[in-house]
């Protein structure tokens, strides 16, 4: 009869060459010394290593800024605990019996740290291909599911936390035109940063959609003079 830790094994689609990494990445720290801390760094590490390798093979054409927000939606908890749960993480972890009386098991932060922690055992025991294989049998169809323009924050939103990180305020927005009946009025906005000296103008059908592109423009005026 197959062992918990052999059915596990056959779902990662992986066999150990030193059984006792998987034993490790299974260990709560709660549970005492030998626990997976250590791992979970380096598995977290291998995962944005190889996610962030299948998003620049699936979506060739587009930005780093791009790429870098759906890789964070990608690798997030939630996934990662979604990941534990069809390897069948709760019913492996090695838990204190405190913690395992407090649900432990089913505790969203602690398999998710689990899940990493068995992506860094398999790359320590197997190479980075195999932790490559893995990780890609894990996020291969969210990858496939997902889409760039899913995750691309709007103009005013990038716009604002751009300038934020530069400790900059934030821009101002005016109307400086309207034309056309009432049912069917071009509005144009004027998107200013005085503390630039920088100012942009885009149109739209509404004062939201003018907005909007005030601000694309003005991203692209400040990116392009760096």
């Amino acid at each position: 009869m197959d062992t918990p830790l052999e059915l596990l094994q056959q779902r990662l689609d992986y066999r150990f060459r030193d059984p006792a990494l998987l034993q490790r990445a299974l260990t709560h720290r709660s549970f005492g010394s030998g626990h997976n801390e250590r791992l979970e760094f380096l598995g977290d590490a291998v995962l944005n290593l190889t996610v962030s390798h299948l998003l620049f093979e699936r979506f060739g054409e587009s930005a780093e800024g791009d790429l870098t927000r759906v890789r964070a939606h990608l690798v997030r908890e939630d996934s990662l605990h979604r990941a534990a749960l069809q390897l069948g993480l709760p019913q492996v972890l090695r838990l204190s019996e405190g913690e395992a009386r407090g649900g432990g098991a089913q505790r969203p932060s602690i398999l998710a740290d689990a899940a990493e922690a068995v992506i860094g055992a398999v790359y320590l025991d197997g190479g980075f291909d195999a932790a490559r294989a893995l990780v890609a049998a894990l996020f291969g169809e969210l990858i496939l599911g997902t889409s760039v323009d899913a995750w691309r924050k709007d103009a005013k939103t990038e716009l604002q936390e751009w300038l934020q990180a530069r400790r900059h305020p934030v821009p101002e927005y005016h109307i400086t035109a309207t034309r056309g009946q009432a049912h069917a009025q071009i509005f144009e906005v004027e998107c200013r940063v005085p503390a630039l000296g920088r100012h942009a103008v885009g149109e739209g059908r509404s004062r939201r959609a003018a907005e909007q592109e005030a601000a694309r423009q003005m991203l692209e005026l400040l990116l392009a003079q760096g």
